[in-house]
């Protein structure tokens, strides 16, 4: 009994990892303070998430002022920087997330365009 409840959960597992367009997005992102460059990084990316993934995330903001072992942790190197932890693959972007098509297209919401 134990092995075909295993075998169930580890099904129902890869059947998540199947389903695409209700995916949980976890997403951190690492700021320096309240500097304007970190308020506009916040600013965008949650409006990037309202409009694109309204119910299906869950944001982190990580300020490595008084975080700093997450910063280490991670391997930040620079600020602000956003992660995305899931769905796979990770993925980090860096600077204020102006550039919304670079952000649609990294979290996989939008096709890349090609040349």
């Amino acid at each position: 009994m134990k092995e075909t409840k295993e075998k169930s959960s580890k099904e129902e597992f890869e059947k998540s990892l199947l389903v695409t367009g209700n995916e949980k997005y976890v997403l951190r992102l690492y700021v320096t303070g309240m500097t304007p460059k970190s308020i506009k990084a916040i600013e965008n990316i949650r409006k990037i998430c309202e409009e694109n993934l309204q119910g299906r995330y869950e944001l982190e903001v990580i300020d490595i002022y008084q975080q700093p072992e997450f910063a280490k942790k991670e391997e930040i190197i620079a600020a602000p920087t956003l992660i995305k932890k899931l769905p796979l693959p990770l993925r980090k972007f860096i600077g204020d997330m102006s550039d919304k098509e670079r952000i649609l297209v990294g979290l996989d919401l939008i096709p890349k365009k090609k040349k």
